[in-house]
């Protein structure tokens, strides 16, 4: 294997000069001949801007390294065929990998324009920390990313895809700092990894922007662990082509604002999706962030009266044990829009522990106010058909709000089973355990 250490570019290492160009001399040497290693070796911390990767690389960053993003926006390059800018990316090449043991660090708290106690205001350019757009063959493996300025690891049109043991650490408090974003990607796995992120941990979408790359599907997600200040797993809302045949296994959820969620708000379908074998720990927050503390969450609501929207349908929960300061929430616009939906095994218990209001529902984004005042039920299903709650429990904790209210809320729904549902209201003594409209 070609291996090029980037001092011998001329990279320097002390975090104080850009050694972009060094960096990029590298990899081109590596490319030219035939691809090989690229050694961003120990003991520096190397300030960049843009790095592009090219077919046949690895960029193995060595214990002790670390790559850090330029606090100048004007040193990051716009990816191909994108408005958008990044610190490492790569566009339609194979064969690419980025391990070692090291630190990529966004540098992204040099983003932060207004730091208010509960939400970032941050300045309007910012770049992505790995972008890779039309790629195929790719390897992210024991590296930590910490600290992402936008999106940390956006994956648009990418196949065959496997990312491994990597953590991402960001700052609970920054908008839009996503862990790993699968846009529009085909055989995808992602395994034993640890994401803390203020926006989504792991999302599955497929954007207007890259509709030349067809559908998201195949993905697979197992053995992570998952910290959000928005939801940890989050399938949608940009939906402009079908996302489906998705698995989630084996992963745990803790102080996050919004488990599972499969949320629908454009024109395709969601379908084909499981979860299996997960414990999810949900808290109520801020409202400048979206959810309500929802441990599993479904919806089909278009983002404006304007916008088409597609169908929910074929979504399978099992074994799911919850710990929440709210329950299970279905909701579509109409009932058509969400169909065949199983929850099996699942287990909420439900407690009042944080400082944040409760008593509302979170439909954002959607037409009109997202916001609602609302009761809080262990599950709540509302417009929507074959619905299949089996061997599901509810639990009330000892810290019960007054808009605590029934096992089991559901209203225009058709063809809703129960089998072995067990649970009784917040106060027995005033409602009933399964309230229907």
């Amino acid at each position: 294997m070609t291996c090029h250490n980037v001092r011998e570019f001329g990279a320097i290492g002390d975090g104080s000069v850009n050694d972009t160009m060094a960096i990029q001399k590298a990899i081109d040497r590596c490319y030219e001949e035939g691809g090989g290693r690229v050694v961003i070796p120990s003991g520096g911390v190397y300030l960049t801007g843009t790095l592009m990767l090219k077919s046949n690389i690895e960029l193995f960053i060595e214990h002790g390294a670390t790559i850090l993003g330029s606090s100048n926006i004007d040193d990051y390059s716009n990816v191909p065929s994108t408005r958008y800018r990044a610190l490492i990316t790569a566009c339609d090449s194979s064969n690419i990998s980025i391990t070692g043991g090291g630190v990529i660090d966004g540098n992204g708290r040099m983003f932060i324009e207004t730091a208010l106690p509960y939400i970032y205001r941050m300045r309007q350019r910012r770049p992505f920390t790995v972008f890779l757009i039309g790629c195929s063959n790719v390897t992210i493996h024991d590296t930590v990313l910490r600290d992402g300025a936008l999106w940390t690891i956006r994956l648009s049109g990418c196949k065959n895809v496997a990312i491994s043991n990597i953590r991402i650490l960001n700052d609970l408090k920054l908008p839009n700092n996503d862990g790993i974003d699968v846009d529009r990607c085909r055989n995808v796995q992602i395994s034993s990894c640890q994401i803390e992120s203020g926006d989504d941990c792991i999302s599955l979408k497929a954007c207007q922007e890259t509709d030349r790359f067809g559908p998201c599907e195949n993905i697979t997600v197992t053995g992570c662990t998952l910290v959000s200040t928005s939801a940890a797993i989050a399938i949608g809302c940009e939906a402009r082509s079908p996302i489906r045949n998705a698995v989630f296994n084996s992963c745990i959820i803790r102080s996050s604002h919004r488990g599972l969620a499969v949320h629908l708000s454009e024109e395709s379908d969601m379908e084909n999706i499981i979860f299996s074998n997960i414990i999810v720990e949900t808290r109520l927050f801020h409202e400048d962030w979206w959810g309500m503390a929802e441990p599993i969450y479904i919806t089909a609501i278009p983002w404006t009266a304007q916008h088409r929207i597609g169908r929910v349908r074929h979504v399978r929960f099992s074994n799911i044990l919850c710990r929440s300061e709210n329950g299970v929430f279905i909701k579509g616009w109409d009932k058509s829009l969400i169909n065949d939906i199983l929850l099996e095994n699942v287990r909420v218990e439900l407690d009042k522990w944080s400082k944040w209001p409760g008593g509302r529902q979170d439909i954002r984004p959607c037409p009109g106010e997202g916001l609602l005042d609302h009761s809080t039920s262990g599950f709540y299903v509302e417009n929507a058909q074959n619905v299949t709650l089996r061997n599901c429990e509810v639990i009330w904790g000892k810290n019960l709000p007054e808009y605590f209210r029934h096992a089991l809320d559901y209203r225009n729904v058709d063809n809703l089973a129960l089998e072995n549902f067990k649970g009784k209201a917040a106060f027995p003594e005033k409602y009933e355990a399964i309230h229907h409209e």
